[in-house]
């Protein structure tokens, strides 16, 4: 390991510089603050620009110097998201944007390692977004590594030519440079925790299913994301025919890379929004069952099946899995937008036929557990168990090494109607509870000591791939972290008489 303070001792943007090398890449200058290293914007590809647009990534080419890692770099090309005004973003533009972002104590020595895929429908997000901060998971012996990734069109769209699946070849070139680097900054790359929420869930439960990413990593932690979030390749290639009827170009690569960025932008974002309201089998095929257009592709390489059946096949048996859903994930997106009191009429019927549940006894159910009256707030529950909870438990239904966790904590923002939404869990997982951002989902004082809680146990499943209570069973034991966190047997979360076609073992 090599480290040179620099002659400018104190840097101007705070804390002190220091230099680390990386074999086969070069030197790169990051900041210390309070004994935390924090090397930002690190590639570990080429930028997939130009002859490399549409092409698997390449390793980055080595540099001569000290290349500056001391601010964030670009994030990948993105449209604006609908939530935007809940969860703020602030994007820098870029083509070098195939980076990582390293926290590290200035004493790690073989720390364990967690690498974080950050989500956003894989349409949008950043691993450089302040709520992911990787400062506390620092301080508290963790080498903590968020990644970008391509994403959209550039990362998902597969039109049958070349390879797919490139934004998840990107997290697995990711990965592969954690192998090779990770112990210029203390960590141990014999022990590395792959961690998601959402997007960044199924991403990586999609490589714990995937050949190509085995002994990469060795335990997964998937928030509120499972492994359903996966299409055919029929459906792959009908999505980018429409897109290319809107772009008025041929369905290949080297037609859609011309098309201008900002065009491409709002045309595959449009049409991202009719899959979401129009989720219509007979019209969008197996992208009615996601209500997202742009999604990981069973490519028979990267992804050789729906990955929550690889895995019930065997994929992934030798890697611990901690996997989890919030209590009320899909109010991030009805309560905001004023859906869960005006949502239009038979919408809970068709999320019931998409989901293969009887309507009349969903909507009794939820009533009569969640107190869920209108159509709205029926809705609601249908999209939490349907899109989240439910995956989670089929996924560790089948996986021999799974614990199963649920977020119960509700936030007080929006008057109290956003309870434990989509990422209300994330600025207690990462500490970030004091970012500006992190507010605007979980209100004005929240409670500190769930934070200390959950960041723990996800850094004691890093250290030894137990989280802290028993494996999952036929009685789902799961633990419940609220302000009082708890460990309830059986699940009382979600009525299984209506979920059982789903594959979920019955209670005995």
């Amino acid at each position: 390991m090599r480290e040179e303070t620099m002659l400018d001792h104190h840097d101007p943007v705070g804390g002190s510089q220091v230099t680390r090398g990386l074999p086969g890449s070069g030197d790169v200058r990051g900041r210390r603050i309070g004994g935390i290293l924090r090397f930002l914007g690190v590639p570990f590809a080429e930028p997939p620009v130009g002859a490399l647009r549409f092409r698997a990534p390449e390793p980055v080419t080595p540099w001569k110097g000290v290349r500056d890692a001391r601010e964030y770099g670009a994030w990948a090309p993105q449209p604006p998201h609908p939530l935007d005004t809940v969860l703020p973003r602030h994007p820098i533009p870029g083509d070098d944007y195939l980076t990582l972002n390293i926290w590290a104590s200035e004493q790690a020595v073989d720390a364990p390692v967690m690498v974080y895929v950050h989500g956003g429908s894989f349409v949008t997000g950043s691993g450089a977004v302040p709520m992911y901060d990787g400062t506390t998971f620092a301080r508290n012996g963790v080498v903590l590594v968020t990644v970008n990734y391509r994403l959209g069109v550039d990362g998902f769209l597969w039109t049958g030519e070349g390879a797919a699946n490139l934004g998840l070849r990107d997290q697995i070139l990711a990965l592969e440079w954690v192998r090779d680097n990770i112990r210029a900054f203390g960590g141990d790359p014999s022990n590395v925790t792959l961690f998601g929420e959402s997007a960044g869930a199924a991403s990586v439960v999609s490589l714990l299913a995937s050949p190509l990413a085995v002994n990469l990593f060795h335990r997964v932690i998937a928030q509120s994301g499972a492994g359903e979030m996966a299409t055919d390749q029929p459906t792959a290639e009908l999505i980018a025919r429409r897109l290319a009827r809107r772009l008025r170009v041929e369905p290949t690569r080297a037609t859609i890379a011309e098309v201008p960025m900002d065009v491409l932008l709002r045309e595959s974002d449009a049409l991202a929004a009719q899959v979401t309201s129009q989720p219509f089998q007979w019209r969008w095929k197996d992208a009615a069952r996601t209500s997202l257009a742009f999604l990981p592709v069973i490519d028979g390489d990267v992804l050789p099946a729906q990955p929550t059946e690889a895995i019930r096949g065997g994929m992934g048996h030798d890697v611990d899995l901690l996997v989890g859903s919030n209590t009320d994930e899909a109010r991030l997106f009805t309560v905001p937008t004023g859906l869960i009191d005006h949502a239009p009429p038979g919408i809970s019927r068709v999320l019931a036929r998409r989901y293969r549940v009887p309507h009349g006894r969903a909507k009794a159910s939820y009533r009569r557990r969640k107190n869920a009256r209108g159509r709205g707030r029926v809705a609601t529950e249908l999209l939490t168990d349907g899109l989240y909870r439910v995956p989670a438990l089929r996924l560790a239904s089948v996986h021999p090494r799974s614990y199963v966790y649920e977020f119960a904590w509700r936030s007080p923002a929006f008057e109290g109607a956003l309870r434990a939404a989509h990422v209300t869990e994330l600025p207690f997982v990462f500490g970030t509870l004091d970012d500006a951002d992190s507010s605007a989902v979980v209100g004005q004082s929240p409670p500190r000591r769930l934070s200390e809680q959950m960041n723990g146990v996800w850094r004691r499943f890093a250290e030894t791939g137990d989280p802290g209570w028993a494996r999952f069973n036929p009685t789902r034991a799961n633990m419940i972290f609220d302000v009082r966190s708890r460990v309830e047997e059986p699940d009382q979360s979600v009525d299984l008489a209506l979920w059982t076609q789903h594959g979920l073992p019955t209670a005995p």
